[in-house]
């Protein structure tokens, strides 16, 4: 990634899967799901500067569906794989005999908690240029990705200037095989559930939800 930690920790916990810290007795905050959230904000606003700045002509909806190309899993996956995370992710032995690291999940969580390490081991500016060095090459090519989350999106935009908000309401199961559930809202009325083996699967189910039902007004 181009990048040297000067707190190598920071790394260490990007790398620990929630199964190896349940394996090895650690608390629940030393695996990476923390550092995953940090990290999953921070590069929505990165990418999201990269393409405003990359398509300066190009509408909000059609940036929103390239910014949900770029950063969706299995994009994001791909990417990780590129980089070899996989190699280095610290796994609990259930997990890592069940293929964990090629897992998209795992994967994608992974380089966004790594993400989200960079950020607060070496700030805004420096993250941002992981990012660009990252995505630029693939903003060109990223497909108008119609996923469950840009499409509500842009029927709710057609009425209304704010967006979906996304909540995990729920999460089960053991480390190596969570179950998370999501919950839709819009101006405070809850469009949709919908449950999936990552928090973004949970998203991209409860947004299917929201589809099926009467569109928002």
């Amino acid at each position: 990634m181009g990048y040297f930690f000067n707190d190598p920790g920071l790394l260490t916990h990007a790398l620990t899967h929630a199964s190896f810290a349940y394996e090895n007795g650690l608390p629940p905050n030393a695996c990476n799901e923390r550092l995953e959230f940090l990290g999953d904000a921070v590069l929505e606003l990165c990418v999201s500067e990269l393409l405003y700045t990359l398509f300066p002509g190009m509408s909000e909806g059609k940036l929103t569906s390239r910014r949900a190309a770029l950063v969706c899993e299995p994009q994001l996956a791909a990417l990780a794989r590129d980089l070899r995370i996989g190699k280095c992710i610290r796994l609990g032995n259930g997990e890592d005999q069940s293929g964990g690291r090629e897992k998209g999940s795992i994967l994608s969580d992974a380089l966004e908690a790594v993400l989200g390490a960079i950020y607060l081991d070496g700030g805004a500016d420096t993250v941002r240029g992981v990012v660009f060095r990252l995505f630029k090459p693939l903003a060109n090519d990223a497909p108008a990705l119609r996923d469950n989350k840009t499409t509500l999106q842009e029927i709710l935009q057609k009425n209304s200037r704010e967006t979906a908000v996304y909540y995990i309401i729920d999460e089960s199961g053991p480390p190596h095989n969570r179950i998370f559930t999501a919950q839709v809202t819009h101006q405070g009325n809850v469009l949709g559930k919908g449950a999936g083996g990552s928090k973004k699967e949970a998203e991209q189910a409860a947004a299917g939800a929201a589809l099926k039902s009467t569109p928002p007004k």
